[in-house]
């Protein structure tokens, strides 16, 4: 019998602990791959022992150390139904009120992403936050001749992002590639996705952590098969030479890293196979007394 775990997990970083929070996970459909035909899709999924139709975990994480409370990413808030919204739910268990968080680093405006960020009256939810986020993402999801020309099924993603975005306007910092934001924490743009979509790599004495957002959101296909985009991708060909690039750079570096929909909770590395890479889970150990 497979037993719930309660979407919390726990990691040290250097002077930092790392937390994944799980905030749920949605049945997704194979229509939703871009670049490769559905049946092999499906053969992929079932030769790594994955569910049909597919299904995309979504978690976000806390930083903590001696002075700082940083979320990277929100979740979803109450805008995916009553299974999602975990990570709320999750930093109350954790006895981390929304105004002890001072920093929210965003890896994009996506709804699993960002909804979070308010209250259900709409106003924010993190009142003493600083919203950090790479220059291109509000640069496009604000722009008023963009979504206009956007097309419909679009306009709810930039009327949400908005609708985030704005009430954070007057405290919210954008950034660069490579930017340091806070000690210790810098910023590696990763567009495609969206074309601010940014990871953070967090560093903290001889150890290193890349949270590299939606670079993945099908593990069992996107290690195997770099090539398999997403239709909600903004550029599905610079989203896969993205990947690619992401890949390549944490095998090579044997750098570990971390990502809003790899498999709870989401620790581990990039190895090269074959003609692709694979995932080799973080292994969990417990902690001594």
């Amino acid at each position: 019998m497979q037993l719930t775990n309660d979407g919390i997990h726990h990691f040290a970083l250097g002077e930092f602990t790392v937390t994944a929070l799980n905030d749920g996970m949605f049945e997704a459909s194979t229509g939703i791959v871009d670049g490769l035909p559905a049946d092999a899709v499906e053969a992929q999924l079932t030769a790594n022992f994955r569910p049909l139709p597919p299904r995309i975990t979504v978690s976000a994480f806390l930083l903590r150390s001696a002075d700082r409370t940083v979320l990277i990413d929100t979740g979803c808030g109450g805008n995916m139904g009553p299974a999602m919204g975990g990570v709320l739910r999750r930093l109350d268990r954790l006895g981390v009120a929304p105004e002890a968080v001072d920093t929210v680093l965003v890896t994009h405006a996506h709804i699993d992403h960002i909804s979070g960020l308010l209250t259900e009256t709409g106003a924010a939810r993190f009142a003493n936050a600083e919203l950090v986020l790479h220059e291109a993402e509000p640069a496009f999801w604000l722009n008023e001749t963009i979504a206009a020309a956007a097309p419909e099924a679009s306009q709810k993603s930039f009327a949400l992002a908005r609708s985030c975005l704005t009430p954070y306007a007057a405290r919210t910092r954008t950034v660069t590639d490579g930017a340091s934001v806070l000690p210790g924490i810098s910023a590696l743009h990763l567009p495609g996705h969206t074309p601010g979509h940014c990871g953070w790599v967090i560093a903290s004495g001889n150890e290193k952590l890349l949270v590299w957002g939606d670079v993945v959101h099908l593990p069992g296909l996107q290690f195997a098969q770099p090539a398999a985009g997403l239709v909600f991708d903004v550029d599905v060909e610079l989203a896969r030479k993205t990947r690619r690039r992401a890949f390549d750079m944490a095998a090579t570096d044997r750098l570990r890293v971390a990502g809003m929909h790899l498999d709870f909770p989401t620790f581990g590395h990039v190895i090269s196979a074959g003609d692709g890479f694979s995932f080799v889970p973080e292994v969990w150990t417990p902690t001594c007394g």
